[in-house]
């Protein structure tokens, strides 16, 4: 479980993992933004099964433009609350991951839709370059 502050009442909720449809705020009913970590042993439970597209971003701490693009991504799970998940992945500790997806640099984003890849981003951008593409991703995933 994750502790997540509505945007918009400020309470603070509890946010699993894992779980069918999507968080809503339990004091205001809001959709809250949907960022969890996830590795090797929990990739299945956490992204594949989701209900909602997910947004992965596999990254390292010893990485600067990962840890630049993390704020932008944070900022588009929240503005997309309801309707995206994020799950961040350190590739250093899930190598099983790395390679099945065949990352090569990082950052690497993917969005996946029912444990399918419907789009991919390598590198960091800001936001104004990241949302087209991410509005872009989630328009395939829904009309296929």
């Amino acid at each position: 479980m994750k502790v997540v502050t509505c945007p918009n009442c400020q309470r603070r909720n509890r946010v699993p993992a894992a779980a069918e449809g999507a968080p809503r705020c339990g004091n205001c009913q809001r959709p809250l933004p949907w960022i969890v970590d996830a590795g090797d042993n929990d990739f299945a439970e956490v992204v594949e099964q989701a209900s909602l597209p997910v947004l992965v971003d596999l990254w390292a701490p010893w990485c600067g433009p990962c840890r630049r693009v993390s704020p932008v991504l944070e900022q588009l799970a929240t503005e997309k609350a309801g309707q995206l998940k994020l799950v961040k992945i350190n590739a250093d500790e899930a190598p099983e991951l790395s390679r099945r997806f065949d990352i090569r640099s990082i950052p690497t984003l993917l969005v996946l839709r029912n444990g399918a890849v419907v789009a991919t981003q390598i590198g960091a951008a800001s936001a104004p370059a990241l949302r087209p593409w991410l509005e872009e991703a989630l328009a395939k995933e829904t009309t296929s």
